[in-house]
């Protein structure tokens, strides 16, 4: 637990009491615990305690086990969604007979929280590994995938740990292998949360609102009607209805907003707000023309379209949003990615650019503590595709191999 301790919530006492002094609500004295409490920072104890019980054999493993959980860290200053006080999140934690089969799940895992980020939320990511001072607290290696806000900020949006046996020897969990010898489990954990959300808002959004890539917008599609009077109404009603039918069929998820308490101009700003991918107006001239007016949300184009072949159109054009949004962010990252070997030049792309800078590190943790002293930038990761390049440490100038990336971060 040392690796959490200061982020810890401990309960100390199991009731509060009225002060007879008058001061509010205080601790009653007499409801003191024999033994404190540290409410879930993480799921690690709870689960190797149980894993004792359940793995006996070389035929128990792997166990490979997934949960939504919501832990408990006493953050000083929260951020909506980033670091709150208590938060939701998927985790996965195995147990494997091998170190090679626990590697291979490490990296399995990071490779699926990578796909995701990237195919559905529109995000790309940098795969790599953490320094020894920001690896999970108990893992042997900390694998992450790294993103980019729109600020220039790094955000890390999920983990994979490979724990080697040592929470398999911190609580004994041991099998009988195949030669019916004794070994300690291999271990893995791994784990996503609410902060995609957060993620998912600054990567993409403007100061109109929400921009949701399709794959994962509630709504890919609204239909907001112009209309005066309930004949024009009714006309329009049965063309949406066969549009809606029509994209359906596509599996499309679509919202007909045929509210009559607000007018198109005032759905047209909420549906923007809420990041709808594209927006149909259509009204009793349309019909007439036989034409749809398409809005799509990330670049806000609008363009007059024909009904007849809408449903293609209107599939053909989330693809090309859903590509487009990784496009608009990958090519942000990437000029954003700076390579320096200049200690003055390091500190003035922090400040005016941001990002994450490519520069040499010594490879101690001191000097990466006196970094992030100095300039409140981290060692995001060691990218696991780094090329090997000899060089001189930005601050100290003793001998590196490679680049890392650092960045101020979220």
């Amino acid at each position: 637990m040392e690796g959490f301790a200061k982020e810890c919530a401990v309960v100390t006492h199991y009731r509060l009491m009225n002060d007879p002094n008058g001061g509010g609500v205080i601790v009653d004295p007499d409801a003191k615990l024999e033994e404190e409490l540290i409410i879930r920072p993480t799921s690690e104890t709870i689960i190797w305690s149980t894993y004792k019980d359940w793995v006996q054999s070389y035929r128990d493993l792997p166990l490979l086990i997934n949960q939504w959980a919501n832990v408990v860290r006493w953050e000083m200053r929260t951020r909506l969604f980033l670091r709150t006080a208590e938060f939701l999140w998927q985790e996965g934690h195995t147990a494997h007979a091998t170190k090679e089969e626990a590697i291979e799940e490490t990296e399995k895992m990071l490779g699926v929280y990578a796909t995701f980020v990237e195919d559905f939320m529109a995000l790309p990511v940098i795969k790599g590994v953490k320094t020894a001072s920001e690896r999970f607290a108990g893992a042997v290696d900390t694998y992450c995938i790294e993103t980019l806000m729109q600020d220039g900020k790094a955000l890390q949006a999920g983990t994979s740990h490979f724990l080697g046996q040592n929470f398999a020897k911190a609580f004994d969990v041991k099998f009988s292998n195949k030669e019916n010898q004794l070994e300690y489990v291999w271990a893995t954990s791994w784990g996503v949360s609410t902060r995609l959300v957060g993620a998912l808002v600054m990567a993409h959004s403007d100061d109109q609102g929400l921009i949701l890539p399709p794959k994962i917008a509630p709504f890919q599609v609204v239909i907001v009607p112009i209309y005066k009077g309930d004949e024009q109404k009714a006309l329009i009603d049965g063309k949406v209805k066969e549009i809606s039918n029509e994209l359906k069929a596509m599996g499309i998820r679509v919202k007909y907003d045929d509210n009559d308490n607000a007018r198109p101009g005032w759905k047209f700003a909420e549906y923007e707000m809420k990041g709808v991918p594209v927006r149909l107006a259509i009204g009793a001239r349309d019909l007439e023309k036989n034409v749809v007016e398409v809005a799509r949300r990330d670049t806000k184009e609008k363009r007059v379209v024909p009904l007849e072949g809408i449903a293609q159109y209107v599939e053909s054009l989330l693809a090309e949003i859903q590509i487009g949004m990784f496009d608009k962010a990958k090519a942000y990252q990437q000029e954003h990615i700076t390579p320096t070997d200049s200690w003055e030049e390091f500190e003035k792309l922090l400040d005016e650019k941001g990002g994450f800078i490519a520069a040499h590190w010594d490879g101690t943790a001191e000097t990466e503590e006196a970094i992030k002293e100095k300039t409140k930038a981290t060692i995001r990761c060691i990218p696991l595709e780094n090329k090997k390049e000899e060089g001189k440490c930005i601050l100290t100038g003793k001998a590196s191999k490679e680049r890392v990336l650092f960045a101020r971060a979220y």
